[in-house]
């Protein structure tokens, strides 16, 4: 007998929430890029009168720059005014730097520049506390809630009940669970009433009219699971599948196709396709930018290592890059030697073998500057995980579980892990772990405002940091 297909239309799920009504979804996705381009024509309007074609170019670039990559609207208030005003500081900044570096910066009445800079951030704040007052108004508009069961009472189900419950921007009914072991009826029966057995859910969707089925069952149950879809396609219900593998600790995972068969990514980088391609557009043109304005910085960085103590200017280690393979990292030479061996040491505080120009170099990282040249040789990122050393990827790989997935993209010149702390030497192993915590999170919430509020946060990081030596 041949076995059994179940034809499944898999999409890619978006960044905001998949429970949420569609309305508000699309509302809260437009908000940012439209208060920031309204802001833009307001300022010009009352100050210039008119909108020029600069403005009108102006605003399409920060538009297509601003679209949230995650929802906000259940972000603490302190957290949704510190992330907007430190993305559009990055933002800002970007915008200045090419305007800068292109002279377009000459077609704009400076008063009209000012005047945005303040407002924008302000009337995204606004914006978004007025959302969150009409967002129940904006969810009941929907009409009534919809009905959602849930068919399997274990922990991934319990979860998703959980969250769908409390989620004030979430316009959902949750009626109850369906799961077969005895143990359900006692385990959560008052929050989360157990309604029957698998098998009586379709008679129960169709009776009761369920909007929603989520099946959280164990992938071994493939003939249970099997038997469940073919019974409930004589319902209208919308079904989505919670498997149990999902309760690991996915990278990048989403949902795809290989020559139309779907396939479950778990392990993958953020950067393929589209995402690939703005990722390396935004490094070389940022390079290119920073490299133009730092040039004479550099030729003094250069001058003053060279005349201050003997050896080469430029110091040149060994690091893993992306997929694990070996790169070349460039740095003004900061120590009297130049370790890249099996016996390379981190830096310490009070170390005897930075120089004294080194020291200020490394506590201002002007020693990275020459990996500027790495971005633009490919081998690096503006933004990424921080290389380390070949010896401590070949120590650290077999002391921490995920090590080496942070090498699923290019290193960085600065990443997530350093503007949180993890910034220079990293003595235990509790902070190395903790430095790859911030690089795996990194990788699965990638998105371009992250980076533009990492290199934000970095240039204060580097201003008040203790932590390089």
């Amino acid at each position: 007998m041949p076995e059994r297909t179940v034809p499944v239309t898999f999409r890619r799920a978006t960044r905001l929430s998949l429970g949420r009504d569609q309305l508000l979804n699309v509302i809260e996705i437009l908000l940012e890029p439209m208060v920031l381009v309204g802001s833009l024509w307001f300022v010009a309007l009352a100050i210039e009168g008119r909108l020029g074609g600069h403005i009108v170019i102006l605003s399409l670039i920060a538009f297509s720059l601003t679209f949230p990559g995650s929802s906000r609207l259940t972000m603490p208030p302190w957290r949704l005014v510190r992330h907007i005003a430190l993305t559009w500081l990055a933002m800002s900044g970007l915008l200045l730097l090419f305007g800068y570096g292109s002279r377009y910066l000459e077609y704009f009445d400076r008063d009209v520049l000012v005047m945005w800079w303040w407002a924008a951030p302000l009337s995204q704040i606004a914006a978004h506390f007025m959302l969150r007052a009409a967002a129940p108004a904006i969810r009941d508009f929907q009409g009534r809630a919809r009905r959602v069961v849930v068919a399997g009472m274990n922990e991934q189900g319990i979860e998703l009940a959980a969250r769908l419950r409390t989620d004030p921007y979430t316009n959902v009914q949750m009626l109850g669970f369906f799961d077969d072991r005895e143990h359900g009826r006692l385990r959560n029966s008052e929050t989360y009433p157990l309604l029957g057995k698998i098998l009586d859910l379709p008679v129960y969707a169709k009776a009761n009219g369920v909007d929603v089925i989520y099946l959280s069952l164990p992938m071994a149950s493939q003939q249970r699971i099997l038997a469940l879809l073919d019974a409930l396609r004589d319902t209208t219900s919308s079904i989505y599948f919670v498997p149990d593998g999902f309760v690991t600790d996915l990278i990048q995972g989403r949902v795809d196709a290989v020559a139309g068969i779907p396939v479950v990514a778990v392990c993958e980088s953020p950067f393929t396709g589209l995402n690939g391609f703005i990722k390396r557009g935004s490094d070389i043109v940022l390079a290119l930018l920073i490299l133009a304005l730092i040039s004479p910085l550099l030729l003094l960085i250069a001058l003053i290592v060279k005349m201050s103590s003997r050896g080469p200017v430029l110091f040149r280690q060994r690091r893993y890059g992306l997929d694990g393979k070996e790169i070349s990292v460039y740095k003004f030479r900061s120590m009297t030697v130049m370790d890249d061996g099996d016996g390379v040491v981190q830096a310490r505080r009070g170390d005897h073998r930075v120089t004294p120009v080194g020291a200020f170099l490394r506590k201002t990282s002007l020693d990275e500057l020459p990996q500027f040249y790495n971005v633009l040789q490919g081998s690096m990122s503006i933004v990424g995980p921080r290389p380390h050393a070949v010896v401590h990827n070949e120590m650290y790989r077999s002391l921490i579980k995920g090590y080496m997935l942070r090498h699923k993209v290019r290193p960085g010149i600065t990443g997530w892990a350093q503007v949180n702390g993890f910034r220079g030497e990293t003595e235990t192993l509790e902070k190395m772990k903790a430095r790859i915590d911030c690089d795996l999170e990194y990788l699965r919430n990638w998105s371009l405002r992250l980076d533009l509020y990492i290199v934000a946060k970095t240039v204060w990081v580097v201003l008040k940091s203790d932590n390089a030596y």
